[in-house]
């Protein structure tokens, strides 16, 4: 039978992680103004690229769906690419140039002036996402990091959403939170709310 007692406390500190994001105005800009950029991208014709490693591919994929399928409502799809999904693409860049350049290789392949390149690391300091930003500047790509309190990311990424945690499962229930707020503002922008009741 499980601990009862860590369960609730899981729940609890998780709940206070979400709670301090949801009273920081400065994040809340920080991700308003992200969704801005996503909708001003879209609108010119360019696209968003998204990578992370392990949860955080999950949820550079999880994110991407939901541009490309939908979120709240039928609506046409939106152009979004987690850099995280092709295995024959991945195995060959990690195997000719290093897995600190998997994500960098893709930029530099599939990247464009005014694309946005979302690069998610809990840590801040995952070297293939700071690559891949480096990259993207490089190339006049907009940048995003969402991580957690710490790390080279917040230094470097143009837009920073930061988490006020170091306990990674913590960090990656409110990135997933974060991108879905996201994707419900860029489809509210773009096709009004579609009758969606938040």
């Amino acid at each position: 039978m499980g601990d009862l007692a860590f369960i609730s406390n899981y729940f609890g500190t998780s709940i206070e992680v979400k709670s301090a994001l949801s009273e920081d105005r400065a994040s809340q800009e920080m991700i308003s103004r992200l969704a801005s950029e996503i909708v001003c991208a879209f609108e010119r014709g360019n696209k968003v690229l998204i990578a992370g490693n392990g949860g955080s591919a999950a949820d550079a994929q999880h994110i991407a769906a939901e541009f490309v399928s939908r979120f709240f409502f039928d609506r046409p799809g939106l152009p979004a690419i987690a850099l995280t999904t092709d295995t024959s693409m991945l195995t060959a860049i990690g195997n000719d140039y290093g897995f600190d350049l998997l994500f960098a290789r893709q930029v530099q392949a599939l990247g464009r002036a005014g694309d946005i390149f979302v690069g998610i690391s809990t840590s801040g300091n995952s070297k293939n996402v700071i690559e891949a930003v480096k990259t993207a500047r490089d190339l006049g790509l907009h940048t995003t990091g969402l991580c957690g309190e710490g790390g080279e990311l917040k230094a470097i990424a143009d837009i920073v959403i930061s988490v006020p945690s170091r306990v990674t499962p913590h960090i990656q229930e409110c990135h997933i939170c974060i991108g879905h707020i996201i994707c419900a503002l860029v489809e509210r922008e773009i096709f009004g709310d579609g009758g969606a009741n938040v």
